[in-house]
C-alpha cells in the first residue's frame, strides 16, 4: 500500500460521508415536501447551495488524486487530512435543515447558513491553494493562466454569493457557481 493509498482512505471516507450528506439532505427535503404538503417551500437557494457543495467536493477529490504523488503518511498529515476533511463535513451538513417542519421554507435556511457553509469551503480552497504553492511539484500547477483565471471566478463568484442581497441576485451567483464547476469539469 502507498503512502498516497493509505492517506486516501481516510480522505476518502471523509468526503464521502459529505457527499451523503448533501445527498441525504436532499431527499429529506423531498421526501419532507412530499408528506408534509404546500406548506414546505424547497426554493433554488439551498439546492443550488447543495450542488455546488457537492461539485466542490468532487473537484477536492480530483485534487488529492493530482497531489498523490507528495503525499507521505505522517501523524501531521493525518491530522490534516482529518480536519479538512471534517471542514468539508461540516460543512456539507449545514447545508439542508435537520428538522423540517410544514411551514419551513429553505431559501430562508439559506440565508441563515450561507456564510458558514461558503466560508468554510472558501477556507478551504485557501488552505488548498497555500499547500499547491508550498509544495515545488504542485506549484507550476498554479501558474497555469486557465487555472489562475478559474479559480480568481472561483473566489469572486463564492464572496459575491456570501455578501450578495435579495433573491434573484443570490440566485444569479449560486448559478454563476454551479455553472463555473460544470465549463470547469467540461474543459
Amino acid at each position: 500500500m502507498t503512502d498516497f493509498e493509505f492517506t486516501f482512505a481516510l480522505f476518502g471516507l471523509l468526503l464521502g460521508l459529505s457527499l451523503a450528506e448533501v445527498l441525504s439532505g436532499l431527499a429529506r427535503s423531498i421526501e419532507a415536501r412530499l408528506r408534509l404538503g404546500s406548506g414546505l417551500r424547497i426554493g433554488w437557494l439551498t439546492p443550488l447551495l447543495g450542488a455546488f457543495v457537492f461539485l466542490d467536493l468532487l473537484s477536492f477529490w480530483q485534487a488529492a488524486w493530482v497531489a498523490r504523488d507528495v503525499i507521505t503518511v505522517s501523524g501531521a498529515t493525518l491530522l490534516m487530512v482529518s480536519v479538512f476533511a471534517g471542514a468539508y463535513y461540516l460543512a456539507a451538513s449545514l447545508v439542508f435543515p435537520r428538522g423540517i417542519a410544514a411551514d419551513t421554507d429553505l431559501d430562508d435556511h439559506f440565508f441563515r447558513i450561507r456564510r458558514v457553509v461558503i466560508g468554510v469551503m472558501l477556507a478551504l480552497l485557501v488552505v488548498q491553494l497555500a499547500f499547491y504553492a508550498g509544495t515545488p511539484a504542485l506549484s507550476a500547477r498554479l501558474m497555469n493562466p486557465l487555472a489562475l483565471g478559474m479559480t480568481a471566478i472561483l473566489v469572486t463568484l463564492m464572496i459575491t454569493a456570501m455578501v450578495v442581497r435579495g433573491q434573484i441576485w443570490t440566485r444569479v451567483a449560486m448559478l454563476a457557481l454551479v455553472g463555473r464547476y460544470i465549463v470547469a469539469y467540461l474543459l
